[in-house]
């Protein structure tokens, strides 16, 4: 397996391409800007995009979904919890995606490959944030950060929900996981354990 991040947009958002490199087959995780970008790293993989997955439903996350998925032919999916914020037309939302292809669903799994991805609900930030999980990493959007959590303060947003998304979702997983963030660096669930104010 192979991982690739491109930093996009005003926001500097995370987006990640999963790659099976044996399979030549991938998804793309929050492509939110910069299409051009992340079509330059998805083709230097050389690899089919099986599927467009969306860990929430802001603007920065969302915005290049669409174009990805007319270039690539892959499904795009989120909940639909954040699919309705989106339609709302709320500040901090993307632009409608016309349709969505998959409403993600807890503890659904992504397979390409041979790798798997499990969707993990995990809201707060937005009423239907998901995290997804593989064998030794984690993509959780902007739940999880670096010692922080993701702002609540934006409509459909929860203290009290993201903190338990957190402790009950995220923080029961093996401390050698390794958290992939939708901004910032990498970390692990150990060193949230050990360093996080917020938990």
């Amino acid at each position: 397996m192979k991982l690739r991040k491109v930093i996009v947009g005003a926001y500097a958002a995370n987006c990640y391409i999963v790659i099976d490199e044996k399979e030549g087959k991938s998804v793309v995780i929050d492509p939110g800007d910069d299409v051009k970008n992340i079509i330059d790293a998805i083709d230097a993989s050389n690899t089919k995009v099986e599927y467009i997955l969306l860990t929430h439903g802001h603007a920065d996350h969302t915005s290049a979904a669409e174009e990805i998925r007319n270039k690539y032919n892959a499904p795009i999916a989120i909940s639909r919890e954040d699919y309705n914020m989106m339609k709302s037309r709320e500040l901090m939302y993307g632009k409608l995606i016309d349709k969505v292809d998959i409403y993600v669903e807890d503890n659904q799994v992504f397979e390409f490959g041979n790798i798997k991805l499990k969707a993990l609900y995990t809201p707060g930030h937005t009423p239907g944030g998901v995290s997804f999980l593989g064998e030794n990493m984690v993509f959780t959007g902007d739940t999880l950060f670096q010692s922080s959590v993701g702002r609540t303060d934006f409509t459909g947003g929860d203290f009290n929900a993201i903190i338990d998304s957190i402790k009950n979702r995220l923080m029961t997983l093996p401390d050698e996981m390794v958290v992939f963030p939708g901004h910032g660096p990498k970390t692990s669930i150990k060193e949230e354990k050990m360093h996080n104010p917020f938990l």
